[in-house]
């Protein structure tokens, strides 16, 4: 159930005064670190936007990247069936872990979070020098050559797999996929909006 301000009172602090809670990165499905909340930081979540604890070892409210200014954005909240334990969508400004990684959990991630990283990395060269970086080259240039690159892929895709050469359709599949990407923000969209409208086609 999506948690909101108004049905906080849902969730079942009887059994203990913290729950435990997921952090995963609303983008890319990856798992950023596990924590406890008591209901002070649940309520300040949502007053404040940022995720924040209740820190065991410093016996207070812990706003994550108080120090750091690693925040985690409130992106949506939820409860389990049992209403005992959360988990929270959020985007991470910054690494989560206090180890400078991504992640307290290593490298374990979907394979699929890589097209997140992907258009992460598409907008971050979309003003840089375009000499230096074919991603800003693009964007440097008129729309219409986006245009013609995803069509030119598109075209490739499809004579790869005419010729039943895997390895050619996979490289000719993955250019498509960034150069899709790259209209998309040149068209002031994104794969969430992709998703958004292939599983609204799904109901």
């Amino acid at each position: 159930m999506q948690l909101t301000k108004e049905n906080l009172s849902k969730l079942d602090f009887k059994k203990s005064d913290m729950l435990p809670a997921i952090i995963q990165d609303a983008a890319t499905g990856q798992i950023l670190m596990q924590g406890f909340m008591d209901q002070a930081a649940v309520e300040m979540t949502f007053e404040k936007g940022l995720v924040t604890f209740y820190s065991r070892s410093k016996q207070r409210l812990w706003t994550k990247g108080e120090t750091s200014e690693n925040y985690l954005e409130l992106v949506s909240a939820h409860t389990d069936c049992d209403f005992d334990s959360i988990l929270v969508l959020a985007n991470p400004k910054g690494p989560t872990c206090h180890l400078g990684t991504t992640s307290c959990f290593g490298d374990a991630k979907p394979h699929l979070a890589f097209l997140a990283e992907l258009e992460n990395v598409i907008v971050e060269r979309k003003d840089a020098d375009p000499a230096s970086s074919y991603t800003a080259s693009l964007f440097a240039k008129d729309l219409s050559r986006s245009c013609q690159k995803v069509g030119e892929e598109g075209v490739e895709v499809a004579l790869a797999a005419m010729k039943k050469d895997n390895e050619e359709l996979l490289n000719e599949s993955a250019d498509l996929l960034y150069h899709l990407t790259v209209l998309l923000q040149r068209s002031e969209l994104n794969l969430k909006d992709v998703i958004d409208t292939l599983e609204q086609r799904h109901k």
